[in-house]
């Protein structure tokens, strides 16, 4: 691996996306940003759509600055979030912008589906995926029964990331990762459902051949090479699902660790060789999502840095810098008041502050005051749900683990990184911060014959970045912290 190789990731979020050159040389990775965009919602006609064209047209754009450079890219890789998808007819054309999960359509259809199709048991099941009104299953179901004309219409149902390579390279694919979030696969026969495509009314032939990560879909359209003046690009599909990107991306030398995925939302899992169905991880609603190279993402979602971002925008005296902010909250006495940081009261309420100040009044806590007070508040009860996921994973791991990988933007949260590995009472490793992009260059690499399996790309991962270690303290105040928390949250 004397040669540089470089790769083109296209890394899409519900808010805003980027394009990013890897460059893999001397058994080291390193990223360079192209541009970032916004990812704007479309309301009309009481729908809220993705502008898949804008999308579109923004890795064109990326391509373009790769073209003018003269950056020879050995391919292309795009992840997104899961679940949404566009519909394409028989003439090849999209036949609508696709609808988008906050797209209202899908209130109160899954307890219609449950009671009209298929019960919530088989459902889970068959899947193991955790119960959101906007997995796909619930989103068919809804334009099934409204008769959406180009649900009715399509001849090929793609979700994002493969409706994305399909415009560059016109080949229609259902990647694997992506897929598992729909409700609609078989972490079994990893394929989708024959059952619960019938209960939509839907045939297996709607979709795309399954794919695995790191396989490649296709070569850019001859329209393609003209527009960004490339020449014949594989575009690869990588994890199309960008948490299963950044999963890939976990640095670790074994199969005996958890990851804490740390942004906006967080998710902490374990990986797995099997999927993990039973009574108990559908009564603590776990997800079994798929994962690269065989693997099973095991996981829960939980709320993450979601309070701490609401609560910063409604402070009006609190210093703008996160650093300030924080090392004000440390200084507070800890574990004065707890709350359960997935509460739905949390969820999205008018005043964040608010709700905490009201659930620590009708747990008869001490209610917080001031800035300082309330993102302590935050920041104990985030640590203490991590433990409380964290003890559940230990329960259903069959290895003993043995460290927490905390990736994402999070990782640079040292004062709540320092705070997981006190609560969880295990060593914590904290980055990279770029998982997912990292993730979808190193599954491009794969493709390409430059690295062989994860443990492959996860050593390349170790030597390109910096982490820091967190070790426990203070073991008897975070377990009396924590019988605190069971108590206070019990409901």
């Amino acid at each position: 691996m004397d040669k540089t190789k470089y790769f083109f990731a296209v890394d899409l979020g519900a808010t805003s996306g980027r394009t990013i050159i890897g460059s893999l040389s001397d058994g080291k990775i390193v990223l360079e940003e192209l541009t970032r965009f916004g990812n704007n919602l479309i309301e009309t006609g009481g729908h809220v759509y993705w502008d898949i064209y804008a999308l579109y047209s923004e890795i064109i754009n990326g391509l373009k600055i790769v073209a003018k450079r003269g950056i020879d890219i050995v391919s292309i890789g795009i992840d997104t979030w899961g679940c949404d998808f566009l519909c394409v007819g028989r003439d090849g054309a999209i036949l609508r912008n696709p609808l988008a999960y906050r797209d209202p359509h899908t209130v109160g259809v899954m307890e219609r589906y449950f009671d009209e199709a298929v019960d919530k048991q088989t459902v889970y099941s068959k899947t193991g995926i955790q119960f959101m009104n906007f997995n796909s299953l619930f989103q068919l179901y809804a334009m099934h029964k409204a008769g959406n004309s180009a649900l009715e219409n399509a001849e090929k149902i793609l979700f994002i990331p493969d409706a994305l390579s399909y415009m560059l390279t016109g080949k229609a694919i259902c990647e694997y990762t992506v897929a598992s979030t729909s409700q609609l696969l078989n972490p079994v026969t990893k394929d989708l459902d024959a059952d619960l495509l019938n209960s939509l009314g839907i045939g297996r032939d709607k979709f795309g051949e399954m794919t695995m990560p790191g396989t490649v879909i296709g070569e850019l359209t001859e329209e393609v090479q003209r527009i960004t003046g490339l020449k014949a690009v594989p575009v690869v599909a990588v994890a199309g699902h960008d948490t299963a990107s950044a999963v890939a991306a976990v640095p670790a030398a074994d199969e005996r660790f958890a990851y804490l995925s740390s942004g906006t939302w967080s998710l902490m899992g374990i990986e797995t060789r099997n999927a993990i169905i039973n009574a108990r991880s559908s009564e603590l609603n776990f997800t079994n999502e798929g994962g690269i190279d065989g693997t099973t993402r095991f996981l829960k979602n939980i709320c993450g840095m979601w309070i701490y971002e609401r609560c910063r925008k409604e402070f009006t005296d609190a210093p703008q810098s996160h650093a300030e902010l924080q090392r004000e909250a440390m200084e507070q006495p800890p574990f004065r008041c707890l709350v359960n940081p997935d509460d739905p009261a949390f969820a999205n309420p008018s005043s964040m502050i608010t709700a905490i100040q009201d659930y620590c009044r009708a747990t008869g806590q001490y209610v917080p005051q001031g800035y300082a007070e309330i993102i302590r508040c935050v920041f104990d009860s985030l640590a203490l749900r991590y433990r409380q996921v964290f003890t559940w994973l230990k329960e259903f791991a069959d290895f003993s683990i043995d460290t927490l990988y905390i990736i994402g933007g999070g990782s640079l949260n040292s004062y709540l990184n320092q705070m997981t590995a006190n609560s969880c009472g295990v060593n914590v490793k904290a980055g990279p911060q770029e998982a997912t992009a990292i993730g979808n260059i190193m599954l491009q690499a794969k493709a390409a014959g430059e690295v062989t399996d994860i443990w492959d790309m996860r050593s390349i991962i170790t030597k390109s970045i910096e982490q820091l270690t967190f070790e426990p303290q203070d073991k008897a105040l975070w377990d009396e912290a924590y019988e605190k928390f069971l108590k206070v949250t019990k409901k």
